[in-house]
């Protein structure tokens, strides 16, 4: 089987409210790998808010595809290291790795379709029932947004909601959490994101108003480079500290790892260089006993999850139009059955790409 061809385009999907008020539209940039063998396989990266899906899609045309064409797709891991080696003098980071994590998407739905089976199956099953968390509380939100939304997700099951916490005052961010814990009581447990906001004082002033509300962890406190600092965030606060989700290799991982930076690790599989990366990082992790949340894109994180005995939960921001694929996984019960479709399961609807394409 060889890969005969690599078509490639930028999707620009408009959010519901109240997601909207703070990202109106999101960006996929998708890649169908095909084959001689009639065999194709499904890759996307979701640019969240949009920003650099353009450039993402010309870095995986130009530098990336050709790696691809004429291969065999079943060495996904030669073809990975071809890719994540074609360009020594460009980091596989941010842009690199977003194109990178498409191709390598894709090239596992082949191996998955060719095989069979669902990939959580393929890679050694744990489980086909992942727990989720309701995600969103944007600082745009009224706090009437917020408890609705809060109590939309509980509505679904879910046992966890995370919400930002943006203010610059750091009690009014305390006000924020408290009106969801008054709303939701003590069914649901809550987890706040800093989304690199805070310098490590500020982290310290901010989780000190925010200790006695058992949250499940803190997210993402500072800069996601410097690695440093939220270790020392980590050792000083009395919330654990989870982040990784603009961290994007195995070696940036490990130093979070042996630093003690987080106790939760949330690698994306649309920017940690695709599944083969992420599969590295979680296992990493578990040697360490360090859990594992990956960030966003559920429905082929489930894949990820279902495959560590160190995995905990998915991210469910739940902003997906139901004319964009054709079936997502359905939350029941705060939990999400993975789909026992052969490869990862996803598939575009007829019509999302003609609605959806980005004409620029």
């Amino acid at each position: 089987m060889k890969i005969r061809a690599v078509d490639s385009c930028v999707l620009t999907v408009p959010t519901p409210k109240p997601i909207a008020l703070q990202f109106p539209q999101h960006k996929l940039v998708v890649a169908e790998i095909s084959t001689d063998a009639g065999v194709s396989g499904l890759g996307y990266s979701l640019a969240f808010g949009g920003g650099g899906a353009e450039a993402i899609q010309v870095y995986l045309d130009t530098r990336l595809k050709p790696v691809l064409i004429g291969e065999d797709p079943l060495f996904v891991e030669r073809l990975w290291e071809r890719m994540f080696r074609a360009d020594m003098g460009i980091r596989k980071q941010g842009i690199a790795a977003y194109a990178l994590s498409a191709l390598d998407i894709g090239l596992w739905d082949i191996a998955g379709k060719v095989a069979g089976l669902p990939l959580y199956q393929l890679w050694g099953a744990v489980t086909d029932r992942i727990p989720a968390y309701g995600s969103g509380g944007w600082a745009r939100y009224s706090v009437e947004d917020l408890v609705g939304e809060a109590e939309r997700y509980a509505g679904l099951g879910c046992r966890y909601y995370k919400m930002k916490i943006h203010h610059p005052d750091p009690r009014e961010n305390r006000k924020r959490v408290e009106a969801v814990r008054r709303a939701l009581g003590e069914r649901v447990r809550l987890m706040v994101d800093v989304n690199q906001r805070l310098d490590v004082l500020g982290n310290i002033r901010q989780a000190a108003l925010l200790e006695d509300l058992d949250l499940v962890w803190y997210e993402e406190p500072v800069l996601a480079d410097d690695i440093a600092a939220c270790a020392e965030v980590s050792e000083k606060i009395r919330i654990p500290v989870a982040t990784g989700e603009n961290n994007y290799t195995r070696y940036e991982f490990r130093e979070l790892i042996e630093r003690r930076a987080a106790r939760y690790l949330m690698p994306d599989v649309c920017r940690a260089n695709g599944y083969s990366e992420t599969l590295r990082i979680g296992r990493l992790a578990a040697a360490h006993s360090v859990a594992v949340s990956p960030h966003v894109v559920h429905e082929l994180s489930l894949h990820i999850v279902g495959a560590l005995a160190n995995g905990f939960l998915v991210e469910f921001i739940d902003w997906v139009p139901p004319d964009l694929f054709e079936e997502m996984p359905p939350c029941n019960d705060g939990h999400f059955q993975i789909p026992q479709r052969p490869g990862h399961g996803m598939a575009l609807a007829k019509g999302a790409v003609k609605k959806y394409r980005s004409s620029a």
